[in-house]
């Protein structure tokens, strides 16, 4: 053992012989492959996994850059999957997902992070899991789980122990501030996209995004119309397949970015370009006809208005109101609106009459739903269009309280946070957009479903992502502010 030890250290030594082998064996390698890669795949297949491969190299060395990763490609190619199969088919998610995790948990075992930090709110979140996880194995009294539905339930597990690693991993108040502008890049390019798919010919659009389809996209039948029809107008999508689950993402993104206009600390330097950003994003909202998203990002921005120093966005939303109702140019949407709030139209039609299938399955399972992977009766279906009737009837009354017991603690921990985070310029419109983009996110759920639904990972990581930043800069306030009390004592 020790001879071999002796001789492997010579031939590694750089002036070796041995190494000069290696490097140039290596070199000949690498060539050789990308030689194949080329012919077989062509350049720019090529080029793309070279830059992801070096991508990976460095997200695999940062946790931040993993981090900003998963923001990337939940923004950017939600439903993305890998050209291959291990057994199942890994999406992009996934990997920057579990990129993330491998190198936090790596911090850890190398002794490089310390003191786990979390906040009382976790207890709960871990008791939500925990019920969870009781529901699926409950509901494998109905029918058995396909290795598709396995995958997503894990994922959803994941994607809420986000909550655990993120408010111990964003320590200090820079790391906030860097997560929205990363949420501002990530948003901007998406909503820039959704929008200039609607404005292109129809032809175009669709040519474009079924070139997606390679990474598991839809092959065709990709543009969304209002009822499904073709005579009525064109929704956006960006690269999100369907404008409800976009509409909510950048429902969620504009109210977080919103404070952003009157803080007197805004993480751009430039606040026309705060401007810019939110109007693009709110453009491409309005664009996705997703009622339930505008409604949620109004109700969110009237939030924001309540709190001294952003009042100014209550005359924005009357004076903006007052247009939409007397210019002509908006007039189809107000009609939409109108027809929501009197069931005129099929669509409204359409989740009424699966509310009152929901309301019949949970009269007859109100404790604990019927679980993920199937239902008693050919007659009955879990998906329904709001968040709340779906996890009724999936993991029943019970599940439902307990989320809300949840969510509600968060607002009271936040709300005690909020003081505190007064008195921090640099943190204030941050701890404020966060906790308005959660809000946006339980509004839009009333009649969207995609926060929940486990085959929408992207919308439900981005859900529990909104709950992480939202504790995490409560913590970071009440740190600041017990810090400050110690010091003074």
């Amino acid at each position: 053992m020790r001879a071999f030890s002796l001789r492997w250290n010579a031939l590694s030594r750089p002036n070796s012989w041995g190494y000069a082998l290696a490097v140039g064996a290596l070199i000949g390698l690498t060539a050789g492959l990308l030689s194949l890669m080329l012919a077989v795949a062509g350049p720019i297949i090529t080029a793309g996994v070279i830059v992801g491969l070096l991508a990976g190299v460095y997200v695999l060395s940062n946790v931040s850059a993993a981090l900003y990763g998963i923001i990337f490609v939940m923004m950017l190619l939600p439903f993305g999957t890998l050209p291959f199969r291990i057994g199942f088919t890994p999406t992009f998610l996934d990997v920057a997902m579990g990129a993330f995790v491998f190198v936090y948990l790596a911090q850890w075992m190398t002794g490089r992070r310390h003191s786990f930090r979390l906040t009382p709110i976790h207890a709960l979140i871990g008791l939500y899991m925990l019920w969870l996880l009781l529901c699926f194995a409950l509901g494998l009294r109905y029918a058995m789980p396909t290795s598709t539905i396995l995958r997503q339930f894990a994922e959803t597990l994941i994607s809420i122990s986000l909550v655990f690693i993120l408010v111990d991993l964003l320590r200090d108040k820079a790391a906030l501030r860097r997560l929205v502008l990363v949420v501002m890049a990530a948003i901007a390019l998406q909503a820039l996209a959704a929008v200039i798919l609607v404005v292109l010919p129809d032809d175009v659009t669709e040519r474009t995004l079924i070139r997606l389809a390679r990474f598991g996209y839809p092959d065709g039948g990709v543009i969304r119309y209002i009822e499904d029809n073709p005579a009525l107008a064109e929704r956006a999508i960006g690269t999100w397949v369907d404008p409800n689950a976009l509409g909510g993402i950048l429902a969620i993104a504009a109210s977080m970015i919103a404070p952003q206009l009157f803080t007197n600390r805004p993480v751009l330097r430039y606040r026309g370009l705060t401007v810019a950003v939110l109007g693009i994003v709110t453009l491409a909202l309005v664009l996705t006809f997703s009622r339930a998203s505008m409604l949620g990002f109004a109700i969110g921005v009237a939030f924001i208005g309540l709190f001294p120093g952003y009042r100014r966005y209550l005359a924005i939303l009357i004076v903006g109101l007052a247009l939409v109702l007397a210019l002509p140019q908006t007039r189809s949407y107000v009609e939409r609106f109108a027809q929501a709030f009197t069931a005129s139209d099929l669509a409204t039609q359409m989740r009424l009459g699966e509310y009152g299938d929901s309301l019949e399955l949970i009269s007859q399972h109100p404790i604990v739903g019927v679980g993920f992977t199937g239902t008693p009766s050919i007659d009955l279906y879990t998906n329904v269009a709001s968040l709340y009737l779906i996890m009724a009837n999936q993991i029943g009354l019970v599940g439902v309280a307990l989320f809300l017991v949840t969510i509600s603690a968060v607002f009271f921990y936040g709300w005690r946070a909020r003081q505190s985070a007064r008195g921090q310029p640099e943190l204030e419109s941050i701890h404020l957009g966060y906790h308005a983009a959660l809000i946006t996110a339980l509004i839009n759920a009333t009649a969207d479903l995609y926060f929940f639904r486990l085959d929408f990972h992207a919308s439900i990581t981005m859900f529990w992502l909104t709950v992480a930043l939202a504790l995490a800069s409560s913590r970071l306030a009440v740190e600041a502010r017990d810090s400050t009390v110690a010091e003074s004592s």
